[in-house]
């Protein structure tokens, strides 16, 4: 898969909370120095429906801030973060693009 040998991640996945107000992308690091790129706190992660080109944002709380993990990845462990999924306008099914810097995540399916 691209993502394990350019990224050093695999097991991508998009998945609607309950609400369905909220998206969780996660992942799995297999080479932590090349997923470092996901985790890095200076990019602005975004997630975009492919059928619209609706733009989500991450979501952030008012006393912990963005809902994200930028630790140092660690080899196999699981890392994710959090979107608005505002209007909910993305349903399951949909297929959406992650972008956090260079890195991009194309037609991913929700769950």
């Amino acid at each position: 898969m691209m993502y394990r040998r350019i990224w050093g991640v695999d097991d991508l996945r998009v998945r609607q909370t309950a609400s369905g107000e909220l998206l969780r992308f996660s992942w799995r690091v297999v080479d932590p120095i090349k997923a470092q790129a996901l985790n890095d706190k200076k990019e602005t992660p975004y997630l975009i429906e492919t059928g619209t080109g609706a733009k989500m944002e991450l979501a952030q709380a008012e006393r912990v801030g963005q809902l994200r993990q930028v630790a140092t990845p660690e080899n196999g462990r699981e890392y994710w973060m959090v979107f608005f999924n505002s209007h909910r306008a993305v349903k399951p099914g949909s297929q959406v693009d992650v972008v956090i810097g260079k890195f991009r995540a194309s037609g991913l399916p929700v769950e």
